[in-house]
């Protein structure tokens, strides 16, 4: 096995490798390791890298294997952590000059979860300022770029771990998302990742006291069954996040492999609010779609419209940052991005009113999903209505030559964190230009089986994973 088969080996495999100690652990890291030194300076997927600790983490890996010890989940497996996480005495940045030299005290709950299961850590991926927006740069580590075409966007907010994972610089990639942060760089750049359940993974401690309930911490991987074991590894109850949810009593990994039998799947090209979809997304999700009948799936076209959605979700998110952030501008405001500082400002501009309008809009954003998951167990929509777009912007003003808002590129995404339910984006095409294109799969609430069990059935007919970015 030469060493880029070894970097983009599955986690299952690499786990059945190092069991047998056919390959080591420290083998694996060293290999990546090196593939990291190449081709990071290039994308810009890792703003700090843990080296001695994945070596220290992959001879500990080894050795548990030597000495017949039970082995965790992900013994051994290469993993990247995203820079809103924090991981005890590895400088923690949250993307922004406030904790540029900040080394963080504590382990994220889900960190010390990949750690438990036996995970190397090899360094904290690229975000934008406290995860604020759907592309990843910051004013310290600058662009993370699209390893397939450098002159594109990874999206955001974990653009820098979709980046890794695709180019093979980890194998697993801990991602979060509050509005898309998961499914947009992995639409964007070609990976699979699913936002799971409002709760499913516990959160704690938190940077800030507002959430609002929107963001989830889940995995991006280049293989589904990945992102099964590393859900496994992640979710549970946690006494300390008083949001999660009860343990579900089965295992992802043991039943993904499973194919649901007489499934109704609906699918949306809009969300029936939805102004423009870019001409090669929507013919690629319509063909996607089509493939779902190889499992004798029935497959019907949704009619249903969100009200105000977009307007609901800005309030909310612009509300949330204002009121978690107000009190850096005085010393920081110079120095923090300066689209941030807008937002920030907008959200502390709204009267009274506003945010109980949002929150009152997002009820019936939900109940408008929940008469949709009635009638059908699976809805289908674009991961985002356009492929990636040019680095150094913030959202694209048009899609197929039409005036578009700033949300415009992201409509499919940010309902499903005002609702909770959990959704996965799997790569299903690609653009005329070499760009990924990605493919939603919401299930219902706290039905995180499904999503992967369909997205495990859709990667069968139709798998990326032998296509890899060429920087030669």
């Amino acid at each position: 096995m030469n060493k880029e088969e070894i970097c983009f080996m599955s986690a299952i495999d690499m786990f059945d490798a190092i069991r047998r100690q056919e390959l080591t652990s420290i083998e694996i890291t060293e290999t990546i390791i090196e593939r990291i030194e190449k081709i990071n300076p290039i994308t810009n997927a890792y703003c700090t890298t843990t080296f001695d600790l994945a070596r220290e983490m992959a001879r500990e890996a080894d050795d548990k294997v030597k000495k017949g010890e039970k082995l965790g989940l992900l013994n051994g497996i290469p993993t990247s952590i995203k820079d809103l996480n924090p991981v005890k005495g590895i400088r923690t940045t949250y993307g922004s000059k406030i904790y540029e030299n900040n080394i963080a005290d504590h382990d994220d709950i889900a960190v010390q979860r990949l750690k438990n299961e036996g995970c190397v850590i090899l360094g904290k991926t690229n975000t934008p300022e406290f995860g604020f927006k759907g592309v990843t740069d910051n004013l310290i580590f600058g662009y993370s770029r699209n390893p397939w075409n450098l002159d594109f966007t990874t999206g955001g907010s974990s653009g820098g771990a979709a980046s890794a994972v695709v180019s093979g610089l980890g194998t697993l990639g801990q991602g979060s998302d509050g509005g898309g942060s998961i499914r947009h760089p992995s639409s964007f750049c070609g990976t699979f990742g699913l936002k799971p359940s409002f709760g499913r993974v516990p959160r704690y401690p938190k940077l800030f006291p507002l959430g609002l309930d929107l963001a989830v911490i889940g995995p991006i991987v280049r293989n589904v069954k990945d992102a099964a074991l590393m859900l496994d590894a992640m979710k549970g109850p946690f006494e300390g996040d008083k949001a999660t949810l009860p343990k579900d009593g089965f295992r992802y990994i043991d039943k993904i492999s499973e194919v649901p039998e007489g499934l109704k799947i609906g699918y949306s090209l809009d969300l029936g609010y939805a102004k423009v979809i870019d001409t090669e997304v929507e013919k690629n999700i319509l063909h996607s779609v089509e493939l779902f009948e190889n499992f004798g799936w029935n497959i019907e076209h949704v009619k249903m419209k969100l009200r105000k959605a977009q307007l609901s979700f800005t309030t909310i998110w612009t509300s949330t940052l204002g009121y978690n952030l107000k009190s850096y501008l005085k010393e920081w405001k110079d120095k923090m991005d300066p689209d941030l500082v807008k937002l920030i400002e907008a959200g502390l501009g709204y009267d009274g009113m506003s945010l109980p309008r949002a929150i009152a809009v997002r009820a019936q954003v939900y109940e408008t999903i929940y008469k949709v998951f009635k009638d059908y167990d699976v809805l289908i929509t674009p991961s985002t209505a356009i492929p990636a777009f040019k680095l150094g912007i913030m959202f694209p003003s048009k899609i197929n030559g039409i005036n578009v808002s700033p949300t415009a590129w992201m409509p499919f995404s940010f309902p499903f964190n005002m609702t909770g339910h959990p959704a996965a984006s799997i790569p299903s095409g690609w653009s005329s230009n070499g760009l990924p294109i990605g493919m939603q799969i919401i299930g219902r609430r706290f039905d995180e089986l499904t999503v992967l069990q369909v997205s495990k059935a859709f990667e069968e007919l139709a798998p990326w994973q032998d296509k890899k970015p060429n920087f030669s």
